[in-house]
């Protein structure tokens, strides 16, 4: 099977350049990351997506910079180096610094730890945490 290659938007369809152009308006820049340019090999799963990352991402309870460290932290714990690089990006041009960024790094460290020390130990949950 061939390796797959990213969709530029001179090559896309009309539905994927109105994708596009959505995440283009909604993320105010002038192109697409990679990640929508290959996931437009598979149209339907590049509407899903962008659906999915547009309201989860999008205005809520928590600040933009909230949502961009959590992105941040599940996809240092799921090694997805695409992702920490864009997180990471995201995270810092809604307001992170350098310190939230160390102290991020030691929540994450000590969560990957505990989580694997409770689950090795098959350690029940308190009654008190199941209320």
């Amino acid at each position: 099977m061939p390796k797959p290659q990213a969709i530029e938007y001179a090559n896309a369809s009309p539905a994927v350049r109105e994708i596009f152009d959505d995440i283009k308006a909604t993320r105010k820049v002038d192109d697409v990351n990679n990640v929508w340019k290959y996931l437009a090999n598979d149209l339907p799963l590049l509407r899903r997506t962008w659906a999915g990352v547009k309201e989860v991402m999008g205005p809520g309870v928590l600040d933009p910079v909230v949502k961009e460290m959590l992105y941040l932290a599940v996809s240092i714990t799921n090694n997805c180096g695409y992702c920490v690089a864009s997180h990471s990006a995201g995270a810092y041009k809604a307001g992170m610094t350098d310190a939230m960024f160390g102290e991020l790094m030691s929540i994450v460290g000590m969560a990957n730890e505990t989580n694997r020390l409770v689950t090795g130990y098959r350690v029940p949950i308190d009654p008190m945490f199941e209320q």
